[in-house]
């Protein structure tokens, strides 16, 4: 298969950094990198470096792949995302040549690269013999890769397991961000920021909390519709009567 085949999405992101909704430390610590990137020339002069290597791990449907594109806009680049679950497990012998055309086209595109599911890196090391030794030629592979980025290129790993990342690979990431559930406040606050496009007899929403921001989406458009949707049929009730010879109109 062509590695192709494995990119979810190549394109220019629109999803804007007062979109996402993070953590206050994250947040801070976006805001920090923005700043170093915007004085990019200055710290180079001085041969500070810039992180262009990111790592977000934490619980799923908090926000990683969305912070990845707002990154992506605020750096004014396009963004690649990589699979890594679906190129390792197809043909393992051929990931290394897999991922490291990905990675050149990131360099050629001056692009954010997002490795998602980056753990699958880790997840195959116990497997038999031979996919132990494929597992680490890839590891070595990917450190490689990372290692030689050039520093136009902006690579961000994201991952729900980092517990089962190799320690080699997680040393080459300059900033790593941790994604929680959101309390409830902050999720009070997302439940608002959805509600606010629709008037306000299509807001009545049961709010939960302890879930992920992916979840509350899902939980609030569902309801937003289903109120939508009784409203058109109370509408179109109203308007069935009967004529005088007892027909329905």
């Amino acid at each position: 298969m062509a590695v192709s085949d494995f990119i979810i999405n190549s394109y220019e992101s629109t999803i804007g950094l007062d979109q996402i909704h993070v953590s206050e430390e994250n947040q801070n610590s976006l805001n920090q990198l923005l700043k170093e990137y915007k004085h990019l020339a200055i710290l180079s002069h001085y041969n500070l470096p810039v992180a262009n290597k990111i790592f977000l791990f934490g619980h799923t449907g908090c926000g990683k792949t969305t912070t990845a594109k707002a990154i992506a806009k605020a750096l004014n680049k396009k963004i690649i995302i990589l699979n890594l679950g679906n190129i390792v497990s197809s043909r393992l012998g051929e990931t290394a040549r897999n991922i490291t055309e990905v990675f050149s086209k990131a360099a050629r595109e001056n692009a954010v690269l997002l490795l998602d599911e980056f753990d699958s890196i880790g997840k195959f090391r116990d497997h038999d013999a031979k996919d132990s030794a494929e597992m680490k030629r890839l590891v070595n592979t990917v450190i490689q890769l990372i290692d030689e980025l050039p520093s136009h290129a902006f690579l961000i790993a994201a991952t729900n397991h980092s517990q089962v990342i190799d320690t080699a690979l997680l040393r080459r990431f300059q900033l790593k961000l941790k994604f929680e559930l959101p309390t409830p406040k902050q999720l009070d606050t997302y439940y608002d920021s959805l509600l606010n496009p629709f008037p306000e007899e299509f807001r009545s929403v049961e709010r939960t909390y302890n879930i992920s921001y992916a979840e509350a989406k899902d939980i609030t458009l569902r309801a937003v519709k289903n109120n939508i949707i009784a409203s058109e049929e109370v509408k179109n009730s109203s308007n069935v009567f009967e004529n005088t010879d007892g027909s329905i109109t």
